[in-house]
């Protein structure tokens, strides 16, 4: 039976351990502009507000609030069934 408990407690631990590293924001990438509202539901790479921890939390499609890095200059013209990307946080 301890062995049991020990392979519990070791799932327990790699499941945590993955979430806390996809929790932050995804690392720097300068050549690349961080464009809001365009990212699914938990694709986002960080800020979505209340209620999220950052990259991957996002609670609804094409949040204004949540970011997704895209190419430098692409950001507005990419379409959204909620309208363009924006390159700061927008209501939606």
């Amino acid at each position: 039976m301890k062995t049991f408990a020990t392979i519990v407690t070791a799932t327990a631990l790699s499941a945590f351990a993955a979430t806390a590293s996809t929790a932050g924001p995804v690392k720097p990438q300068p050549t690349k502009d961080k464009c809001y509202g365009i990212s699914l539901a938990g694709k986002n790479d960080c800020a979505a507000g209340a209620g999220t921890s950052c990259a991957g939390t996002s609670k609804k499609n094409y949040a204004g609030n949540a970011w997704k890095y895209v190419a430098k200059g692409t950001c507005a013209s990419i379409k959204t069934p909620k309208g363009n990307g924006s390159l700061t946080p927008t209501a939606r």
